[in-house]
């Protein structure tokens, strides 16, 4: 599958999505492909899936029936500036992304920019290694979540580096601070190592569909654009 794209001009698009395969998908996928017969081949899918399948956007639905649900948040949300925030090894394996590391590593992010935080310790997310010695991904809590929110961004984007399963103590904060802001999130984007810049254009449009608190999306940046630097 193709993941990266020349458009001309200097620009480049760079697929930031998880393939989905309905043969190999742990999570609820099932496609039913039929044909609604008469003289002209007509082929129509119906899709069975979870809101939270590949790379999905969660919004405010997510933790609380009053906060906003897939609809509700405002477009622009879903697209933006955004900023590639790795740690690499700067941080030890298994320890919490702290307001001091942001501090450094994330300098370029501005009000309303669009955050990927990503480190060298890769693991697949939601699978039989996570949370085991294999497992070596950061973590974020409610300190990481108080600094994106001072910052006022959009959302908050996660590479293969960053846990977000690793314990309710942990996770419920994060999430509960940055969604009470209308603070959406990317989970979890693939392919980062593609990228040649930091500052790109990122979109990850979800499904205008009434009542998800999740929408699976197809994110991509945009690389070279002047304004996105």
């Amino acid at each position: 599958m193709q993941t990266v794209y020349d458009l001309g001009m200097g620009l480049r698009l760079v697929d930031l999505s998880k393939l989905v395969d309905p043969a190999s998908e742990s999570r609820r996928c099932r496609l039913d492909r039929f044909n609604t017969g008469g003289p002209i081949p007509d082929f129509h899918t119906n899709l069975d899936i979870m809101s939270h399948l590949g790379t999905h956007a969660e919004c405010p639905y997510h933790h609380d029936e009053s906060w906003p649900d897939v609809t509700e948040v405002p477009l622009d949300r879903f697209m933006g500036r955004g900023v590639y925030v790795n740690f690499g090894e700067s941080i030890a394996p298994n320890g919490h992304i702290g307001a001091a590391d942001l501090d450094r590593f994330g300098a370029k992010l501005r009000e309303g920019d669009i955050a990927i935080i990503d480190s060298s310790y890769k693991l697949n997310p939601f699978t039989k290694d996570s949370n085991t010695e294999l497992d070596k991904r950061l973590f974020v809590n409610a300190e990481t979540a108080e600094w994106f929110r001072e910052r006022r961004v959009k959302a908050v984007g996660f590479g293969d580096g960053v846990s977000i399963e690793n314990c309710n103590e942990d996770v419920k904060p994060f999430h509960d601070i940055l969604l009470a802001e209308n603070i959406i999130f990317i989970e979890v984007l693939k392919n980062l190592e593609e990228l040649k810049q930091d500052v790109f254009f990122l979109s990850f449009t979800a499904l205008p569909i009434k009542g998800l608190d999740s929408s699976p999306v197809h994110a991509y940046a945009i690389e070279g654009l002047a304004e996105f630097s």
